[in-house]
């Protein structure tokens, strides 16, 4: 249970849930703790150590901020009130480049209005002191899902970007006519090629692309976000011809 900031924190009775490793220690999940007390520092590393995770602690956001980014699921047990940069500040700071690190506040003056803003901002959870340890751990098992899960999205669009990335300056063009709705013949008309050769070129597209059909093509524009061809009069819009896939994918459901 943890107590207040003055005092340590003890860890429960009951059992706890241990994570299971995978063998290279490198890949274990890791959470992060920034608090300016020393004590709650040290106490979360012993309950998320004892629970089988990773931990690196810092006692203030500036020094978070000059640790080297890990490309591994974890997440962040962060404490409102701290000299200098607060955690919301903290927050802001890395609202658009940590995607995948969840943040869990934690704080000893919970009032309304600073839970409300943190959540807004996309905090995984808010705990205030003194909470029990169980349900730390729970909102930490919950944010390294998550985590993870952005992590593997971002990887396939990586991959994604990398298939794209081998496509010929051509292929590139007949893929982006493709996916805006063109007929072999109206691409080729497009781009002054016969229709024999953009189906040599769709072909090959689809191919480098993974593509097994159509639809799958048009989910990976749009998960590309790649802009819509130039100077082409009869052009459509992906969703106009596939609105129920193209709405999931913009929604990061595929």
């Amino acid at each position: 249970m943890m107590q207040s900031q003055e005092t340590s924190m003890t860890i429960t009775s009951a059992p706890i849930e241990r994570y299971a490793p995978p063998n290279d220690e490198n890949t274990i999940p890791i959470v992060f703790v920034v608090d300016d007390d020393v004590s709650i520092r040290e106490s979360l590393e012993s309950l998320i150590r004892c629970a089988g995770w990773r931990t690196a602690a810092f006692a203030s956001a500036q020094e978070f901020l000059a640790h080297p980014r890990a490309h591994i699921p974890g997440c962040l047990v962060l404490d409102v009130s701290m000299p200098g940069l607060t955690g919301l500040d903290l927050q802001k700071r890395i609202a658009g480049d940590r995607f995948e690190l969840p943040i869990i506040f934690i704080s000893g003056n919970g009032d309304v209005p600073t839970t409300v803003q943190a959540m807004k901002a996309g905090a995984q959870e808010f705990l205030t002191k003194p909470f029990n340890d169980e349900i730390l751990l729970a909102a930490i098992r919950s944010a390294i899902e998550h985590s993870s899960t952005a992590l593997g999205r971002e990887s396939e669009v990586r991959a994604l970007r990398a298939r794209y990335a081998s496509l010929t300056t051509r292929e590139r063009q007949v893929m982006a006519l493709v996916v805006s709705g063109l007929l072999n013949k109206q691409v080729g008309g497009e781009l002054g090629i016969s229709e024999i050769t953009v189906k040599a070129h769709r072909g090959k597209v689809m191919e480098k692309m993974s593509a097994g059909s159509l639809p799958d093509l048009v989910k990976m524009a749009a998960r590309l976000r790649l802009p819509p061809p130039a100077n082409s009069s009869v052009v459509r819009r992906p969703s106009d011809l596939y609105p129920d896939s193209s709405r999931r994918v913009m929604a990061g459901s595929v």
